[in-house]
């Protein structure tokens, strides 16, 4: 079966984007098939992919709002191939906003994602599904959440990020409440700086609050910000560098996850 993964927060600027494209190449890199969905309207994933933003993910949610469309056709007419081999998007625009808003004016269930992937997950191609979500709660995030097997929590290692974790992992308690069939995998810190006292004292902070959720962290480089700014993932621009050995750690731990939930 297909494996989905959301990477999730309410706050923005915490690398949600720069893991959803990283941890993505890393597992096709492990001979999987990736099929990214951009549904931030920022539309960044494509952006960091090198390639031109598009309505993808818009045409994808307000078609599938009626129950009577065929996901399948939807899913295959805006995928887009990456130009890396097993590696693909469903990019996203600014409109991507217009259909939250028809979702939520429609009273679209929390599980319409969900449903619109149904026909990717029964027949388990591609092998995983990752979800970039806006930095917001209420419309696309909680349905995305609702979608995914595996949820990702991407955070700054500073104090002020604490809140923004503590919400998303109330929103799981409540989705759990609701039979969510997924799991939090972790809480993963971006941006870390083992350096500085704050970063460290922030992880301390992170460990005492959620325990065993706290994933192996990234680290602070700027061999990221000049990947992304070449639209390269971090494989390309230095497959040997401390980073990409980061996000395949990050990727093993997804893929050993995911045979074991099976």
């Amino acid at each position: 079966m297909t494996t989905t993964v959301t990477i999730a927060n309410q706050k923005g600027g915490v690398g949600k984007t720069t893991t959803v494209v990283n941890l993505a190449h890393a597992l096709a890199l492990m001979g999987k098939e990736i099929l990214v969905i951009d549904l931030d309207p920022q539309g960044q994933a494509a952006t960091f992919l090198g390639m031109e933003q598009s309505a993808g993910a818009f045409y994808l949610l307000s078609t599938c709002i009626d129950p009577a469309a065929n996901p399948l056709m939807v899913l295959r007419q805006q995928t887009r191939s990456s130009g890396r081999e097993r590696l693909y998007l469903i990019p996203g625009n600014p409109l991507t906003n217009m259909a939250q808003t028809m979702l939520n004016a429609s009273n679209a269930p929390v599980s319409v994602i969900r449903r619109i992937l149904l026909p990717f997950i029964s027949n388990g191609k591609p092998d995983y599904v990752l979800i970039d979500t806006a930095p917001s709660v209420g419309g696309i995030q909680e349905r995305a959440m609702w979608a995914a097997d595996l949820l990702i929590v991407p955070t700054l290692p500073d104090s002020s990020s604490l809140e923004g974790v503590r919400y998303i992992v109330e929103v799981v308690t409540e989705l759990k409440k609701k039979d969510w069939g997924g799991k939090l995998l972790g809480i993963l810190p971006t941006q870390y700086e083992e350096r500085t006292r704050e970063s460290r004292a922030s992880i301390d902070d992170l460990k005492k609050t959620f325990r065993g959720l706290v994933l192996p962290p990234i680290s602070d480089r700027t061999i990221l910000r000049d990947a992304r700014s070449r639209g390269q993932t971090i494989f390309e621009y230095d497959s040997e560098s401390q980073s990409a050995k980061e996000y395949m750690t990050l990727a093993e731990l997804v893929r050993k996850e995911t045979y074991r939930g099976r």
